[in-house]
């Protein structure tokens, strides 16, 4: 029988609640327990795939092609379990199947309301998602549950997880509250009061924490500790101090694992499994706190203000580095100053990268950056739109396809070298029709799918034969345009097995340049890094020393 353990949060979001949940549950799989994961999230949206990411930050997606939130990046860093859609729900899907249920006259004319009817919905999406891992036979799943006690929304999945927790009985459920503890610097003090209220407000809804994961810019002293434990009435052990991680979030399984969280919750669970085994996390951490290289890349997007946006990406980039014992300082720059200013901030990189999104802003400051690259040698990565400004930028000054572009943002182009494809099959062989009128989240290609890599390739080295990536976007290289680009020069390495639409494209003739249709930050983990961008860090290493050898 799976156990649970509810994660919520308190005084205020941001706390990195999704960072401590995975965390807890990187340290139980690491004393052996079969460990999955589940983010429940109070907004009305039925996901965030439309959802800009300056609210929600980014979209991630899951091999089976949801888009989720960004915490299910994190569980699939942590943990070697993979996410899918059953791991991820809204407010917005659960009232979406009740309402279904109700017109198809599921309920037999009764009255619907939150309570029992929502409430009991968000369980049976609880224990769906539980059992999707490990063939239904996980021992452990944590459950987070978005917002912050005291939010409205949030109310329907706290009463939710209290009947469940009273439906599992004694030694099958647990749950551990996240809150703030602030530092208040003309008081010179840390403050314990918004965390007494918080688990005030958690205990009238009927929820009893296990434990407390105190968050401070600091260690919070046993003094405050006991006052806290007074106060809330949970015991000291379990007032565990979560201060700002001194290097890195892999820093934080050992942290809760120091203070005996796991022992907690696995009492409050009645299990017994081996001891943690972190030496693992401690080889990361020593990797990352004594590199042996610097590079700096320049990332060049547009929600450069708000870096969550590309927050898989940046773990990426941390894992290669990792993985080639370098210190990886990303440099976000501004498609838009680019556009306006020219490429001088691009001088003195060791490498570029281009990642995914969505609009015309800001693309010809993306095609100037990658212009750069290519005149100049510096390695370049281009993912997802990054490929595609990569090829319109060719096809525009080495192809001699003037007036080359995407029809996502000029659809009188005289030469759509990137276009929205009629047509597509998905991962069952379903035909998926497809028009600039669809609903937006209905004309993605989305998921995992397989490819053959073309021998002989740079594609080739770092993948082998086949390439199995996930995507998550709307237009595709029109191959129309394809022979007259590989006539100039171009090789297009990867195409799809069944409509040979272009997949991973890279210029021979230069140190490293690739663009990949996918996003292949979705499967890297600091565990093994992931060897696109471990190339890549390479590449740019070679590239500082030969201009080092230059200077």
């Amino acid at each position: 029988m799976t156990k649970y353990v509810f994660v919520t949060g308190g005084v205020v979001s941001s706390l990195g609640k999704g960072i401590a949940a995975a965390s807890l549950a990187a340290i139980l799989e690491s004393r052996g327990l079969r460990v999955t994961m589940l983010k429940l999230d109070p907004y009305i949206n039925v996901d965030p795939g439309t959802m800009s990411p300056f609210q929600h930050g980014e979209v991630f997606v899951t091999e089976d092609g949801a888009e989720t939130d960004l915490d299910l990046g994190h569980y699939e860093r942590f943990i070697s379990t993979r996410m899918r859609k059953v791991n991820n729900f809204t407010t917005g899907q659960i009232y979406e199947s009740v309402l279904r249920k109700e017109r198809r006259g599921d309920y037999l004319g009764k009255t619907v309301q939150v309570i029992p009817h929502i409430t009991n919905e968000i369980q049976d999406f609880i224990v769906r998602g539980a059992k999707a891992a490990w063939d239904g036979a996980a021992d452990v799943a944590i459950v987070e549950i978005g917002g912050t006690v005291g939010d409205i929304e949030s109310l329907p999945f706290l009463e939710a997880v209290r009947q469940m927790s009273l439906r599992l009985g004694r030694n099958n459920s647990a749950f551990v509250h996240l809150t703030l503890v602030p530092f208040i610097g003309s008081a010179g003090e840390l403050k314990t009061k918004p965390t007494q209220h918080s688990v005030q407000k958690l205990r009238e809804i009927g929820i009893y924490p296990n434990a407390l994961l105190c968050r401070a810019d600091r260690r919070i002293p046993d003094e405050e500790r006991a006052k806290i434990s007074l106060f809330s009435n949970v015991p000291l052990d379990a007032v565990i101090s979560v201060w700002d991680a001194e290097t890195s979030i892999y820093e934080i399984p050992g942290m809760l694992h120091e203070q005996g969280l796991d022992s907690i919750i696995c009492d409050a669970l009645a299990l017994a499994p081996p001891p943690a085994d972190l030496t693992m996390w401690e080889r990361l951490i020593e990797a990352i706190r004594n590199p042996q290289h610097h590079v700096r890349i320049g990332m060049v997007g547009k929600y450069v203000d708000l870096t969550e946006s590309y927050k898989s990406l940046s773990e990426a980039l941390t894992h290669a580095g990792i993985h080639t014992r370098s210190r990886v300082e990303i440099e976000y720059l501004d498609s838009e100053v680019i556009e306006r200013e020219g490429t001088a901030c691009l001088e003195g990189l060791d490498a570029i990268l281009v990642p995914g999104g969505f609009g015309k802003r800001g693309t010809e400051g993306k095609m100037r950056a990658i212009r750069y690259a290519r005149e100049t040698g510096t390695p370049f990565l281009g993912i997802c739109l990054g490929m595609q400004l990569a090829v319109v930028e060719f096809a525009r000054n080495v192809a001699g396809l003037g007036g080359a572009n995407s029809t996502e943002f000029d659809p009188a182009a005289a030469h759509p070298v990137v276009a929205l494809i009629s047509e597509w099959q998905d991962r069952e062989g379903k035909i998926e029709r497809r028009d600039t009128n669809s609903d937006l989240g209905g004309t993605m290609r989305k998921g995992a799918q397989r490819c053959p890599v073309m021998p002989g390739t740079r594609a080739a080295e770092i993948y082998g034969e086949e390439v199995n990536e996930r995507h998550r976007h709307r237009y595709e290289v029109n191959n129309v345009y394809v022979t007259r680009l590989e006539e100039a020069g171009m090789v297009i390495s990867a195409r799809t097995p069944t409509e040979q639409l272009p997949e991973i494209m890279e210029l021979p003739d230069h140190p490293w340049f690739m663009g990949v249709q996918f996003h292949p930050e979705f499967t890297s983990t600091p565990r093994d890094g992931h060897p696109l961008f471990i190339s890549y860090i390479k590449a740019a290493l070679e590239h500082q020393k030969r201009r080092s050898e230059q200077a």
